[in-house]
């Protein structure tokens, strides 16, 4: 060996730590020579993902040097953004936020939280604070462009939005899935490492893998069957099956642990969804409708799991309730090989005391569209009307993190014009994207690298009961940065009125305090009457962000200590999910509710709404086509389209189209069509296809990279359009506020380039 490599040997560390990237939470053992990252794979001793990896994990090297993601702020000065310092950025924001304040209308400041804000320690332990500090009603996320229907539906059955029963995919012997595609997600509010193998696995043991989708995807393609469905029909079709299940095949829901409520209510709910009823309107004949209810009945152990093609669409809380009542028809809700409760690491122990305060919607509404708050949120499609319309309580400042709603959002072309409006705007973001080139503070993120990781969000989703943590590998100040916690932290004292200069700790201090208060006061807790100066003194020597981690999971429901982490770098394996409804329901009486009555209206309208069609047409017109969505592996929303390794390629922003649609418009494969809804139009090449369903056609969301301003070199290389000029902010599910992404009625014409 020569002195080189051996001075190499000894300046080359090895790291692991949780990919942050998306919902799958596996593990990544990353080689680094001095500061320089020299090779990432899968982490082979992970235990929950043992190795597996995929494209997007694996560039997190180009992320960390790419030259367009920023590391130090910028301020708006003469109309242009240029580097600042961080104590003149935060200056800069409590003066632009104060000016706003002067009238003392604290609405008049709205908060969006982007998707990523989930993926980080800093979103989920400071977005609350930073929110209370606002002291705004006009909070806005990522969670009505994607999962809000999950969430309702789930704080009607048993008042818990945030207790999402996740399928038993390692134990289940039958899978229904629709609207889900993690062969290219890698899954969604369904965190499982190597979805795809744990699909193989379930037909390897003689189990079936149905998957419903208007497309034939690649997890279309893997199953045991795929059943084609017209865009936006889910819940009808979902009604049929439980309409099959109940009044032809005698199903009842099966004993769980807690009183059931409900259950009349809903065979009366699904009486009129016969299969004949619903099959011209979703496609799906009535033999196959009837069978599929069989299989699931007859299976040892059934699930269904819906995901964002359910959920984007007019009727998507009804489509999401419908997925956990058929699974309890099946008796499978709560129980192995069914849907059941993650008990994360950092969860609330259980004190043998069932029930709560319920659940409600609507506490208050948006000014200008009365659209109703669900968990503390407004609907992203009221924004751009917020913003807009002039009078008391108008939007006049925002505050994005880690968002992109100039291209996530409905109509995304009126919102991106509305920030325009805008009075003041700051960002916490990595990029100057199609959002933050709006901004007068834009305040960068650090590299995931350079940031401590632990998934407070997923492990809540997680098929199997895990835990870990990964310290951060650099350090953000040695190229000009902050600490995210701080940079939120800052951000929360300046919105409670603290000043640009107030110090962390205060916050840091509050926060560890209510950590500790809440579990000692926990009657019937593990922790209840313990000295709370005991449990401070055992953190007391770490990092902030550090500090919180370890008495979240020091206070939950296994105890464990901070040591138990640290000296388990491949995570620790909790075991298989066990029953657990009993800690889960919040309804005031503490019984799960089968039919909430908000969610059989709809039904009721929905049911309405066929009688009246009658045939297929009722969800479009003459030469209309229905619009839906589609993920790619290498591609995360809008997140990662500026790493070269991961657009480079096949163009993937395309328009599939069945050939006989084609055909009809007169378009060939790879010419450009022009694509129009109500709101917009786009023109894209088109892919011709049989794997997309005839009637439907399907374009990538998180594109369109063309703004200017915006500093992204590669993905404005690689642009794409941007399907969101194309969905319509005037229609929305109107339980849940989530917008309507799928099934969104176009014509395609053939155009000229």
């Amino acid at each position: 060996m020569t002195d080189a490599m051996a001075d190499a040997d000894a300046l080359t560390t090895t790291h692991y730590r949780t990919c942050p990237l998306c919902e799958a939470t596996c593990g990544l053992e990353i080689t680094m020579l001095r500061d320089e990252v020299k090779r990432i794979r899968g982490d082979r001793d992970d235990v929950f993902s043992k190795g597996f990896i995929c494209p997007k994990g694996s560039t997190l090297k180009q992320l960390h040097v790419d030259p367009d993601r920023l590391r130090r702020p910028m301020v708006r000065r003469d109309g242009e953004l240029v580097e600042s310092t961080w104590p003149e950025a935060f200056a800069a924001i409590a003066e632009g936020l104060g000016r706003i304040w002067e009238g003392g209308d604290r609405n008049e400041v709205a908060i969006y939280l982007g998707n990523p804000t989930a993926h980080t320690v800093a979103g989920a332990l400071f977005a609350r604070p930073l929110i209370q500090a606002l002291g705004t009603r006009n909070v806005y996320s990522a969670s009505t462009v994607d999962q809000m229907p999950r969430h309702v539906s789930s704080g009607l059955m048993w008042a818990n939005p945030g207790a999402m029963a996740i399928p038993d995919l390692d134990r289940t012997q039958y899978l229904l899935m629709l609207g889900a595609d993690p062969y290219e997600s890698n899954g969604s509010l369904c965190t499982a490492p190597d979805f795809p193998g744990r699909l193989e696995a379930i037909i390897e043991r003689g189990g079936s893998v149905v998957v419903v989708d208007p497309r034939r995807s690649r997890t279309a393609e893997a199953a045991s069957e795929h059943i084609a469905i017209r865009p936006g029909t889910d819940a009808a079709w979902l009604a049929a099956i439980a309409h099959v299940m109940i009044h032809e095949l005698g199903a009842a829901v099966a004993e769980l642990d807690v009183a059931t409520t409900g259950g009349d209510a809903l065979a009366h709910a699904v009486a009129a969804f016969t299969p004949e009823a619903v099959a011209a309107t979703c496609r799906i004949d009535a033999a196959t409708t009837r069978r599929i209810a069989a299989e699931m009945l007859a299976a040892p152990s059934a699930v269904a799991y819906g995901r964002i093609g359910t959920h984007t669409t007019r009727w998507g809380t009804v489509a999401s309730w419908l997925t956990d009542a058929v699974t309890a028809l099946c008796g499978g809700l709560d129980r192995p090989g069914g849907a059941m409760f993650p008990m994360a690491a950092h969860g609330k122990p259980f004190t043998g005391r069932v029930g709560g305060r319920g659940f409600r919607t609507g506490r208050w509404q948006s000014r200008v569209e009365a659209r109703p708050e669900v968990r503390g949120e407004l609907p992203t499609a009221a924004l751009a009307g917020e913003i807009e319309t002039d009078g008391p309580g108008r939007v006049r400042a925002l505050i994005t993190v880690a968002g992109n709603p100039a291209r996530s959002t409905q109509n995304s072309a009126r919102l991106d014009a509305a920030l325009d409006r805008l009075e003041f705007m700051v960002s916490v973001d990595i990029y100057l994207n199609e959002t933050t080139r709006h901004a007068d503070v834009v305040l960068p993120a650090p590299s995931p690298l350079a940031k401590p990781h632990f998934d407070f969000a997923f492990y809540g989703l997680s098929v199997r009961n895990v835990v870990n943590y990964s310290p951060a590998i650099t350090d953000p100040a040695d190229e000009g940065g902050m600490d995210e916690c701080e940079i939120l932290a800052r951000l929360a004292l300046i919105a409670g009125g603290l000043g640009a200069d107030a110090e962390p700790a205060q916050l840091y201090e509050l926060m560890r305090n209510e950590i500790v208060r809440s579990a000692v006061g926990l009657e019937g807790g593990p922790l209840h009457g313990t000295d709370p100066d005991e449990l401070l003194a055992e953190v007391a020597t770490l990092a902030p962000a550090e500090q919180l981690i370890a008495l979240s999971v020091r206070c939950g429901p296994y105890g464990l200590a901070w040591p138990d982490l640290v000296d388990h770098p491949h995570g620790i394996d909790l075991g298989p999910l066990q029953p657990r409804i009993a800690e889960v329901v919040r309804t005031v009486d503490g019984s799960v509710d089968l039919a909430p009555a908000p969610l059989v209206d709809q039904l009721g309208e929905l049911a309405a709404s066929l009688a009246v069609a009658g045939t297929a047409d009722e969800l479009g017109v003459d030469d209309q086509l229905l619009l839906i969505g589609r993920r790619h592996l290498r591609s995360n929303n809008s997140w990662m389209h500026n790493i070269d390794v991961l657009v480079k390629g096949r163009r993937r922003c395309t328009l599939l189209m069945h050939p006989a649609d084609a055909e009809r418009a007169g378009l060939a494969d790879g010419a450009f069509a022009s694509v129009r809804s109500r709101v917009g139009e786009v023109q894209v090449p088109v892919e011709v296809t049989d794997g997309i369903s005839i009637g439907t056609v399907s374009l990538p969301h998180g594109w369109g990279h063309d703004a200017p301003g915006a500093r992204m070199r590669v993905a404005a290389a690689n642009a794409g359009v941007n399907s969101n000029l194309l969905t319509d902010e005037a229609i929305v599910d109107p339980i849940s506020g989530n917008g309507q992404l799928n099934a969104i009625p176009v014509t395609v014409t053939a155009t000229r380039r």
